[in-house]
């Protein structure tokens, strides 16, 4: 068989950890399956009429780090059998224009870049009340406060569109500086913000539940570090083991459906206390804590289940 090219538009590869980044082991394990890998930034994309281009190089190892392996060469997308969309957030005018570009690619995609920008993920767990802790969302300090006296005198606030933990707080009524929070907030009443009941069971942690093609494939708990709100590890969260439960499983039943219908092939669910938080679509992360406090090696790691899966969809042999 041919020797497999695939596209990732990613961040600059340099700038992934090889510890810590779910990114780094997907194309490392695209080069053990003996595929050959290609990057392209979101600035090296571009259209051509109604054909998407972009600036792709190889992929290589270098000393346990990635690298472009020579000068990018402008490709159509077409060319590649499958594109992957693994550009972190924000989701910005580069991010929203990327996925323009990429509706007109030609090929498969993953995440479906329609679905990138329907399936806001902190918004799109909102059909689901059933699973989610209450949820409000406002740009008016005034009305952000009636919401807080709602949920009893506590709550988070984040903006729609943070990601990482940035800009996460806990408002409480009794707070003196409830007034600057709730201003900073909104950029005082320019700025959506999404309004949730807070969950006491955030202080157990933060379970985040990896889905290939919507069924789990391994979870993780991120626990907060001392003195610290958020779980997130980009925020300081330290991995812990956790399993999947009944709950978590009733969930994933009941968002499946809608990440299929919307092309989400890789997501990452946010679970606190059994209630669905955020829903993942933006270039998700976890397999290599997952991976470690696992053990799992070889066939059996979180980036090689991803890749069985995403065979199935090529039509690929494993193996081949």
């Amino acid at each position: 068989m041919a020797e497999l090219e695939i596209l990732f538009v990613i961040d600059p590869p340099e700038s992934f950890s090889p510890h810590a980044d779910s990114t780094f082991v997907m194309i490392t394990e695209a080069l053990r399956r003996g595929y050959r890998p290609y990057g392209a930034l979101v600035s090296g994309l571009s259209l051509a009429g109604g054909n998407a281009l972009g600036h792709a190089a190889p992929l290589a190892l270098h000393e346990g780090r990635l690298r472009f392996e020579g000068p990018p060469v402008r490709r159509t997308l077409a060319s590649f059998p499958l594109v992957l969309m693994r550009k972190d957030p924000p989701v910005d005018q580069a991010f929203l224009t990327a996925t323009w570009i990429l509706d007109r690619a030609g090929t498969m995609v993953f995440n479906h870049p329609r679905g990138l920008r329907d399936l806001n993920e902190k918004l799109s767990t909102t059909p689901f009340t059933e699973f989610t802790p209450q949820t409000f969302v406002s740009r008016t300090p005034a009305e952000l406060r009636e919401i807080l006296v709602t949920l009893g005198g506590v709550m988070i606030v984040k903006p729609v569109f943070g990601f990482g933990g940035r800009e996460v707080l806990l408002a409480r009524t009794d707070d003196p500086n409830l007034g600057s929070l709730l201003e900073l907030a909104t950029a005082e009443g320019q700025r959506w913000t999404i309004a949730q009941e807070y969950l006491p069971a955030a202080k157990e942690g933060d379970k985040r539940i990896l889905l290939v093609d919507g069924e789990p494939i391994g979870a993780v708990l991120r626990m907060a570090a001392t003195g610290e709100l958020r779980n997130n590890f980009h925020a300081g969260g330290q991995p812990a083991d956790t399993l999947i439960t009944e709950r978590d499983r009733a969930i994933i039943r009941a968002v499946a459906p809608m990440l299929r219908e919307h092309g989400q092939f890789f997501v990452g669910l946010d679970v606190i206390g059994g209630y669905l938080t955020e829903i993942n679509v933006t270039s998700p992360t976890g397999m290599q804590e997952i991976n470690r406090l696992g053990g799992l090696k070889g066939d059996s790691t979180m980036q090689a289940v991803f890749w069985g899966a995403l065979e199935s969809k090529l039509g690929v042999a494993a193996g081949s």
